[in-house]
């Protein structure tokens, strides 16, 4: 089963080279600033994802250098996009640019939309066998004649710096390990920089997709919490909310979440993007809300991330941290051998867990 889903690419990169040095010791890849990212409005604070994806991609550009310097290596992230969705290409062009600009290899393929799902299968192992690159990252979602979970399956585990194949949701469900998703990754950064330990706490996530929800909950379990996984068949979804120490929204509808869903002093974040019509002065337009209703929840929560400038950079952010760390592990680097940071503290492979975490 395992050489049918990840072929001779799984043999050369494939569970070894995921266990070793890739989230090994997760907990230490997270630092703890509990001062920073916090800017007051009214009674709540906002949480600063631009801030804190600034931070951390430029320690992922230190280490970088110092992987470069000292062993010769430098971290290659191949992006592939199907077809031409507007969306699709601003955020592949966005990758490829932050990825640069870490001092990474940046390699870009566009298929056309009428690719077919042997075509794009084929490119993936290409990219699979080709050393330079350290990641693979096709981008979501493609066309209806390719299956998603074929191509999923198809990319090396080592590589899928996405953290989808299913040798990485399974590490991460049993053992803490693997490549983490970026998104959830991301979110678990975020709620550590300004709560420190979670240890004990309440959480509650809006959505059970494999993307962000299943992963978000094996996190946070990982963290010592107590873990509710809602979603649309939920009953009595608002009170599950406000139940919530940690209330983590990811569904996908706009503004669902309202304030009388929120305990007081809880921490949100809203994981969703949605753009929907606005009447202003000048006419119609558009404006990009998140799964929790922002003007309500600020009134309530005690922390809240904003849409956009939350939970969006920190992901494209955490991409670039799962490529190096991915290329450490293909070279057997240890990352925490990167851990030296200008700023003058210890970056994120080098930060301890705060007490209390499990290791």
């Amino acid at each position: 089963m395992v050489v049918r889903i990840s072929g001779t690419a799984f043999n050369k990169f494939g569970l070894n080279a995921v266990k070793l040095a890739m989230h090994a010791s997760a907990d230490a890849k997270l630092p703890v600033f509990p001062e920073m990212n916090q800017e007051r409005t009214r009674s709540v604070r906002i949480i600063d994802g631009k801030a804190s994806a600034a931070r951390l991609r430029a320690e992922i550009a230190h280490r970088v250098q110092t992987l470069s310097s000292r062993h010769g290596v430098t971290p290659g992230l191949a992006v592939v996009l199907v077809g031409d969705d507007p969306a699709s290409q601003v955020y592949v062009r966005n990758k490829g640019r932050q990825t640069r600009e870490a001092g990474m290899q940046s390699f870009e393929t566009h298929l056309p939309a009428t690719a077919s799902e042997q075509e794009l299968l084929a490119q993936v192992a290409r990219l699979n066998a080709d050393p330079a690159v350290h990641g693979i990252l096709v981008q979501l979602p493609l066309p209806s004649q390719i299956r998603e979970t074929a191509v999923i399956d198809a990319i090396a585990p080592a590589k899928d710096v996405d953290g989808f194949h299913v040798i990485n949701t399974g590490l991460l469900a049993s053992r803490g390990t693997g490549i983490i998703p970026c998104t959830p990754l991301g979110c678990l950064r975020l709620l550590r920089e300004y709560l420190g330990s979670l240890t004990g706490m309440r959480a509650v996530i809006v959505g059970r997709s494999n993307i962000v929800g299943k992963p978000m909950a094996q996190l946070l379990l990982r963290e010592n919490c107590t873990v509710t996984l809602a979603h649309s068949r939920t009953r009595d979804l608002a009170a599950e909310c406000r139940r919530a120490d940690i209330l983590i929204a990811a569904v996908g509808q706009p503004r669902l979440i309202k304030g009388d869903w929120i305990q007081p002093g809880a921490s949100v974040i809203d994981v969703g993007i949605n753009r929907i019509n606005v009447s202003t002065a000048d006419g119609p337009a558009t404006r990009l809300v998140g799964d929790v209703d922002f003007d309500e929840a600020v009134a309530v929560a005690g922390a809240i991330t904003p849409v956009p400038g939350g939970v969006g950079p920190m992901t494209i952010a955490c991409l670039l941290s799962n490529t190096l760390d991915a290329a450490c592990a293909q070279h057997g680097v240890d990352p925490g051998s990167l851990d030296v940071s200008e700023a003058g503290h210890t970056d994120a492979a080098g930060a301890s867990a705060p007490q209390g975490t499990s290791t």
